[in-house]
């Protein structure tokens, strides 16, 4: 019996086990260039232009030795640990779809170049920082999706799961893509109003809306209700079929819930950072709590129901859920 994401049901082929140890190794690359690129950052932010000469030379020059590292950091996670990120991306292109693939790679470019451009040059801004972490909190999501999905046997549920799957997911696409193709027309048009009075502040703007506008916890709303609820399956595969209706018609409610409510975080968000109020960091972070949100309220599909006589049983399924 699965008791967690974590706890898998089945062992796991070794083309999953490589893939597992690569998604290992990516996200801890991740997240060890995200620490050391915040903590180089700091000086940029320690910068004020009241100090003494001296005290502000040595600080740029400070500066000037962090970017380069984070620059030296940044650029592994960028290629390597993304690398799924530009394959998704080279198959949306063969496809001719749209996928969230395509806003978090604009992101990232959007991002990455001028800061790569300001490292070199000596001036300018620098994101790398904002770059490392929204990576690092992407693959974390991720990965809890797919350790979620290997959890279970996909056999559980027979055809009723199967039907269920195909027109949740088949709404998530939709909602994703009419939201991705708005939000990078905004996203652009707000950028270029600021580029036309206050340019200065442009490139950062663009770089927290674009980073906002990445779709995560909408692409991550139905497959980890689904997830949770094949985990669900699993742990009490003799579930009757009453049980098993009420457990479905709580799957499509959570999947909605997810669906439209990470939707309406993106929309309240996004005007904050079209004014300027969202640093490009505070905007990755924005995006990982949404993503957080939709896994914790998924989760709640992962219940037994209370007459399986199963100690230390979760809270979900009850007799009032199935009356």
């Amino acid at each position: 019996m699965a008791k967690s994401i974590f706890a898998l049901n089945r062992p796991l082929t070794p083309s999953e086990m490589s893939d597992r140890r690569r998604s290992l190794v990516r996200l801890g690359l991740a997240w060890l260039a995200m620490m050391q690129v915040m903590m180089f950052a700091l000086p940029g932010y320690l910068r004020i232009e009241a100090g003494p000469n001296d005290s502000l030379e040595v600080l740029d020059w400070a500066i000037f030795l962090m970017n380069w590292a984070s620059l030296a950091l940044t650029v592994p996670v960028v290629i390597y640990a993304a690398w799924p990120v530009w394959q998704g991306v080279a198959r949306s292109f063969s496809e001719r779809r749209v996928t969230m693939d395509i806003p978090v790679a604009t992101s990232m470019v959007a991002a990455f170049i001028p800061s790569a451009t300001a490292t070199l040059s000596g001036h300018g801004e620098v994101y790398f920082d904002s770059v490392t972490m929204f990576i690092a909190f992407l693959l974390t999501a991720r990965y809890f999706e797919t350790r979620a999905r290997q959890s279970v046997e996909a056999a559980q549920g027979g055809a009723q799961l199967e039907a269920l799957c195909r027109p949740l997911i088949a709404q998530s696409d939709r909602v994703a893509s009419i939201f991705i193709l708005t939000q990078l027309g905004v996203a652009f048009a707000i950028a270029a109003f600021w580029w036309w009075t206050q340019p200065e502040h442009a490139l950062s703007i663009l770089v927290a809306l674009l980073v906002m506008s990445c779709p995560c916890a909408l692409a991550l709303a139905a497959p980890m209700s689904l997830a949770a609820t094949h985990a669900s399956l699993a742990a009490y595969p003799d579930m009757s079929q009453q049980q098993r209706t009420a457990l479905f018609t709580r799957t499509r409610r959570i999947t909605r819930e997810n669906l439209y409510g990470s939707l309406i975080w993106h929309v309240l968000t996004m005007p904050l950072a079209a004014v300027g109020w969202v640093t490009p960091w505070l905007a990755a972070l924005f995006m990982f709590v949404s993503s957080a949100a939709v896994v914790l309220n998924a989760w709640r599909l992962y219940s037994i129901p209370a007459d399986s006589g199963c100690v230390n049983m979760p809270k979900g399924l009850s007799p009032k859920t199935l009356a």
